[in-house]
């Protein structure tokens, strides 16, 4: 591997931090901006600085997809980076690791760092380095198909680390370092190939304070893992994200609830759940974790639970008793056992069985409800031996406490009457 004086001379068209830098915050592309919230930061003068006026730095940098090979000047990176804390380099061509510590020895108040898609995994990450980032609480080496040898010297050194994303490296399996990390709260380590629990435990190994994990597009095809190993392994895990894993069982979602502090889940596109309705998928799942609050985002309220575990018990019913889950029981003893819920057509009614009273004779008729009153006097005309211009109408409503309502509007629609079976209607005659 060729060291890094070699590499420089063989990267003239390589462009450095500092000249990025400089080209992008210029007042020309980057302008002082004045008001609240602007965050924009003019550094005290450094001695013998050519670009003492020249940068307006606020204390985020965004410089990624620049080209950046290197670092540059790093008096100046010291001169005008002082107060930055944010700095984002992804998405450029620094390959070696000594490049990226002469930038960021040279940013005392850092804290953030992302280096993505960046070929790191062209050079090795000495200690000396990794020391100079010992005061980044959240990193970011999505795409840099960083090997786990150079995580675990960044874990080394990193003392404060709290956030950490390793998605899109490739990985297949999962190396633990000597020393574990306890610092770590947040892990991303979404769309790689772990498919096997024996690598996924490793993490809770090395992670022990982990608050948040994201599994996301992995293959992960079961949590084999004892109930009490587990919560071993994951004591204070609040959060895990397991969308589009390879989780196919409901044993692998019971096991969840091994996780002590576990709040929240994510299980969207997992194959278990593929053969569900909507409605199935989400109250299936809720009526199995009693313990999260969350899931798939969305706060799970107590109504919502009551009415998933209720729909748990009249799933499970008519099941032969070998095959209901052990969460059933526990339901049954919680609700007792519960009838299936009775099919009732909300179809607004279309057509009435009513009484047609007149002339002290009574006709029990079915009369269709989308008709008008007009359209019902023709009905009633051979009935009641009318003319349609002679009748007047009077509905009762058999459950009302008041009396008959005259149907004297002849456009009005039967169904806003509100007339069900058993109604009645009085025929008169206007010359009566």
């Amino acid at each position: 591997m060729m060291n890094f004086k070699e590499r420089k001379m063989d990267q003239p068209s390589g462009r450095s931090f500092m000249q990025v830098l400089c080209e992008k915050y210029s007042p020309e592309n980057f302008p002082y901006r004045r008001g609240p919230g602007m965050g924009v930061h003019v550094p005290a003068t450094p001695q013998g600085s050519p670009m003492k006026d020249r940068l307006n730095l606020p204390s985020v940098l965004v410089l990624n997809s620049c080209g950046i090979t290197c670092a540059g000047d790093e008096k100046e990176i010291a001169a005008f980076c002082a107060h930055v804390s944010e700095l984002d380099l992804s998405d450029n061509k620094l390959e070696d690791w000594h490049e990226v510590s002469k930038i960021v020895s040279n940013v005392p108040q850092l804290e953030f760092l992302n280096l993505s898609s960046n070929p790191l995994n062209l050079s090795v990450l000495e200690r000396t380095c990794a020391g100079s980032f010992s005061g980044v609480r959240k990193l970011v080496l999505n795409n840099s198909k960083a090997s786990w040898e150079t995580v675990h010297t960044i874990l080394q050194e990193l003392p404060d680390l709290e956030e950490l994303f390793l998605c899109l490296n490739d990985y297949e399996t999962v190396s633990c370092p000597s020393i574990c990390c306890h610092s770590l709260k947040l892990l991303h380590i979404t769309d790689n190939n772990l498919q096997d629990w024996t690598e996924i435990r490793k993490l809770g190994v090395m992670f022990p304070s982990l608050d948040t994990l994201v599994l996301a597009n992995n293959h992960l095809n079961a949590i084999e893992e004892p109930d009490d190993s587990l919560a071993r392994l994951f004591p204070n895990l609040r959060s895990i994200s397991l969308h589009k894993s390879g989780l196919h069982s409901w044993e692998d979602i019971d096991k969840l609830n091994s996780f002590p502090k576990l709040e929240e889940v994510r299980l969207l596109g997992i194959p278990l759940l593929q053969p569900y309705t909507t409605e199935e998928r989400r109250k299936l799942v809720v009526a199995r974790l009693p313990s999260v609050s969350k899931l798939n985002g969305s706060v799970v309220t107590d109504g919502e639970r009551e009415d998933s575990e209720r729909f748990f018990i009249r799933y499970y019913v008519d099941v032969p008793q070998e095959e209901v889950p052990f969460r059933y029981h526990e339901l049954i003893t919680k609700y007792g056992k519960l009838e299936p819920l009775a099919e009732v057509d909300l179809r607004p009614q279309s057509s009435a069985k009513v009484e047609v009273h007149f002339n002290d004779q009574v006709e029990e008729i079915s009369i269709r409800l989308d008709q008008t009153v007009a359209e019902l006097k023709k009905q009633l005309k051979t009935l009641v031996q009318l003319p349609t211009s002679s009748m007047l109408l009077y509905y009762f409503d058999h459950e009302a406490p008041f009396g008959p309502e005259e149907m004297k509007y002849s456009s009005r629609a039967l169904h806003s009457f509100g007339i069900r079976d058993g109604d009645k209607i009085y025929v008169e005659s206007k010359t009566k």
